[in-house]
């Protein structure tokens, strides 16, 4: 058999935990999205940089996703960049401001944050203009990189505040410092990253309970079908002549 040194059994007691301690904040920001949707009003997703970006395109264009989802794309951040160049980009200070800028949120606005760690330049300061904005935030985040880094370390916004400092809805993700769980004997480097599966888990759980408040209420949700499936397209199509021209990544 297969040794996982643990993994799948870590990875799904990460996510066992988040059931069981964020539940209530899970409930409470899907009726945040519920909102937005019987609003008839986008619900935008930001992440700040580097492989978090990938939980933002989970929950964008997909098979079982809500259509209305409005990706803060900008590919600079993402690891569809030069990794180094990314890297440096997610640590620069006023370039998250200038993202939500570009997609211009208004007050009332619903803005979903992923970033793990949530203590980058990029982060903080695209949560700190969309809160001047007067939009509403939804933070995915760990804690224990937001208490557990040193104040004074580099990779802080100047201002060293964590993102869960702006959330109207704080969702903890509990990652562990170093992401990284498995040790293999032998190694002094821990492998195996786990926050993107339990960010992906977090995005869907929201989707979700998202899903079963708006049928509670009688709203249908939009929700896309896969567009590789037979009929996928034209059951589809409805939602792409509404939401192509306010969705810039469509």
């Amino acid at each position: 058999m297969l040794n996982d040194f643990g993994y799948v059994e870590k990875a799904f007691a990460n996510i066992r935990e988040v059931m069981e301690k964020q539940g209530e904040n899970i409930t409470k920001a899907a009726g945040m999205m519920a909102d937005a949707i019987a609003e008839d009003k986008l619900i935008n997703v930001y992440a700040g940089g580097g492989h978090t970006t990938l939980a933002m395109g989970e929950m964008f264009f997909r098979a079982g996703g809500l259509a209305n989802i409005n990706p803060l794309m900008e590919t600079a951040l993402s690891v569809f960049n030069q990794a180094l160049k990314y890297l440096e980009l997610e640590r620069t200070v006023n370039f998250g401001r200038s993202i939500v800028k570009y997609y211009d949120l208004q007050k009332d606005d619903l803005l979903i944050i992923f970033h793990n760690i949530g203590i980058n330049p990029a982060t903080i300061d695209a949560a700190d203009e969309a809160k001047l904005r007067g939009a509403k935030i939804i933070a995915v985040a760990s804690s224990y990189w937001q208490n557990e880094m040193p104040a004074d370390h580099f990779i802080r916004h100047p201002s060293g505040k964590n993102l869960f400092d702006y959330a109207d809805v704080c969702i903890d993700d509990y990652n562990l410092v170093g992401d990284a769980i498995v040790n293999i004997p032998g190694m002094s480097t821990p492998i195996a990253p786990v926050s993107n599966l339990v960010d992906f888990a977090i995005a869907h759980l929201l989707e979700i309970e998202c899903c079963r408040i708006c049928v509670e209420r009688g709203i249908v949700p939009p929700v896309w079908n896969s567009a590789n499936a037979p009929g996928g397209d034209e059951k589809n199509a409805a939602y792409l002549k509404k939401y192509k021209p306010l969705i810039k990544s469509l």
